[in-house]
């Protein structure tokens, strides 16, 4: 408002001068002065929208949009993209603040397609899911895989040409079997990583690991380094295939909460990485493709990799597991169960992945690992991450 008035000001004051036939004392026409003074005005807060940095907004403006018309949203250098179907859904992204990237298919074609390879049903050593950043649904097909699983996978290719990517991945799925969240936990001899702590409307507190670690409630859980009783496991979940049942949606895949009672035992806010560094974690929410995080464990740490897909169904030992996170970080056994989290906010728990033999931030190569998702389990649970 302040510069608009000096703007006004100036013009009235020039065009004064021109009245009193000072123009010839001006150095520059009074026309290309004006436009001088209008060029190197600051723009006003109110010149455009603020820039959508929230995944939940973004969430948010897809479903408003819908599946028909949007493609998915993911990171690209940084920023949030909304991939959109036409032009019109394009403005109102960047209406939004958003960055709009016109795509040929939409949410709703490429989940179509999701779901006729989940009709495929279990696979051993598959994964595939939605890859909004190249608009495609991706397939992986890992060591291990039947002899016939391209070819399957392949007839529904065939019939939506461009729309699939099927992909090599030299190594074998395996679950993260003695696994623990950031911390290591044991229960009938077998080791996990402690995932995020979690409390009810009650107050009452649970620890977040893998459904995997040990199938079942009842079992007791004990801190590793110190043989300390946490809890016992009071629900769990675990795909399906030979027990259990998760659509990715309403219910989480691979999942367990200890209700963590133990005398001793203070369950704090937060995660720890591998130098000692205690890193809080106050919340949880759905992620974005391309979203940066960190993936700690009791064996190992990778803080440099990303959310490489948000709805995967992956087909490990005999379970089908729908709706999980894919990254491009690297893990080894005894890290399932723990915490995937960018910043302060809860991601996802460690399934299973890619069978590494080395790991840190350093280590290279062409790494999956798939979790289950955060937001999905506390909402199931009527629990919050503190």
């Amino acid at each position: 408002m302040q510069s608009a008035l000096v703007f006004h000001w100036l013009q009235s004051a020039l065009e004064a001068a021109v009245n009193h036939h000072w123009q010839k004392f001006l150095q520059v026409p009074v026309v290309a002065l004006l436009a001088t003074v209008a060029a190197t005005t600051p723009a006003s807060a109110e010149d455009g929208p603020a820039p959508l940095t929230s995944p939940t907004r973004a969430a948010a403006l897809v479903a408003e949009l819908g599946g028909h018309r949007t493609g998915g949203v993911y990171y690209e250098d940084g920023r949030l993209v909304v991939a959109v179907t036409d032009q019109a859904a394009a403005r109102t992204v960047r209406n939004a603040g958003g960055a709009a990237k016109v795509v040929t298919r939409s949410a709703d074609e490429l989940a179509s397609i999701h779901d006729k390879l989940d009709q495929l049903g279990n696979i051993p050593n598959t994964a595939w899911g939605v890859e909004a950043a190249t608009n495609q649904v991706n397939v992986e097909i890992f060591d291990g895989a039947p002899s016939d699983a391209r070819s399957r996978i392949e007839k529904i290719a065939a019939a939506h040409p461009g729309a699939v990517e099927i992909s090599r991945i030299n190594s074998r799925l395996v679950f993260k079997e003695r696994l623990l969240g950031a911390v290591g936990i044991t229960s009938d001899g077998w080791l996990c990583s402690a995932g995020f702590n979690a409390k009810n409307s009650s107050g009452a507190i649970y620890v977040l690991t893998a459904g995997h670690c040990v199938p079942g409630t009842g079992n007791i859980w004990y801190m590793n380094w110190n043989n300390e009783r946490i809890g016992v496991q009071n629900a769990y979940a675990n795909g399906y295939g030979t027990s259990g049942w998760c659509d990715g949606v309403d219910r989480g895949c691979d999942w367990a909460t200890i209700r963590a009672d133990g005398s001793t035992i203070k369950p704090v806010e937060g995660v720890r990485y591998f130098n000692g560094t205690v890193k809080d974690i106050t919340t949880s929410r759905f992620a974005a493709e391309r979203e940066d995080s960190d993936r700690i464990g009791t064996m190992s740490e990778d803080t440099t990799g990303f959310i490489t897909k948000t709805s995967v169904t992956v087909n490990i030992s005999g379970k089908t597991m729908h709706g999980m996170y894919e990254s491009n970080h690297c893990a080894l056994g005894g890290d399932s169960g723990g915490p995937l989290f960018h910043g302060s906010t809860a991601l996802g728990l460690l399934s299973g992945g890619t069978a590494e033999t080395t790991c840190n931030s350093s280590s290279s190569g062409e790494y999956r690992n798939y979790y289950t998702r955060v937001q999905t389990v506390v909402n199931e649970r009527g629990l919050r991450i503190y």
